[in-house]
């Protein structure tokens, strides 16, 4: 199993961006997908999820501004973010299980400028 993150970059605040998520190795909605974030000295930090059933659940600092999304065809998860903001400022991950093991992208950084 393989998550590559990708599309970060550097946008003003009240700007927009999409990230997305390669998945190989698994289908994407085989279980509960989530993205994760890590702004610097500080702990990472859940910021969305898509079950298998494609039910989503947001963090409350990010809901009503980010949404989450798969392609079942070409295996990809998306996290779409608008009205971003300074603090949304850190390196997104995209994370699953699959019996017990976690797998994690390598990162992408978004960077919110005020």
């Amino acid at each position: 199993v393989q998550l590559q993150a990708s599309g970060g970059g550097s946008v003003q605040a009240g700007g927009a961006l999409t990230i997305s998520c390669s998945v190989t190795g698994i289908n994407i909605d085989h279980g509960p997908m989530r993205w994760y974030r890590q702004a610097p000295d500080t702990e990472r930090e859940w910021v969305a999820l898509i079950t298998s059933s494609g039910a989503t659940n947001y963090a409350a600092s990010v809901k009503g501004r980010f949404t989450i999304s798969r392609d079942r065809v070409k295996n990809l998860l998306y996290l779409q973010m608008d009205n971003l903001k300074p603090e949304d400022t850190a390196v997104y991950y995209c994370n699953t299980a699959e019996m017990g093991t976690q797998y994690w992208g390598q990162g992408t950084p978004v960077t919110v400028s005020a």
